[in-house]
């Protein structure tokens, strides 16, 4: 896979939760401090799940991660080779 084959939105959803677990939150907490339902959170995260959501929204939860929204953007090639 090239940089230009990435899914976005997969890659963001796999930051989410990888910050989210490296705060030790759960995604009701996480769901609760940018003020969207649990069942959002988990669609997010969910390998299935819809991955729609706005810029706003990506702001909102690096906030309550407490980390720069750039880290959602991060590619891990490593990862991806594992895929």
């Amino acid at each position: 896979m090239n940089k230009y084959e990435i899914n976005i939105y997969e890659q963001i959803a796999r930051n989410i939760r990888k910050y989210r677990k490296v705060a030790g939150i759960t995604q009701a907490v996480l769901a609760e401090r940018v003020g969207v339902s649990h069942e959002f959170i988990r669609r997010i995260e969910s390998k299935k799940g819809a991955k729609t959501f706005s810029v706003d929204t990506i702001w909102k939860i690096s906030l309550a991660l407490d980390i720069d929204p750039g880290k959602l953007f991060e590619i891990d090639m490593d990862e991806l080779v594992r895929q």
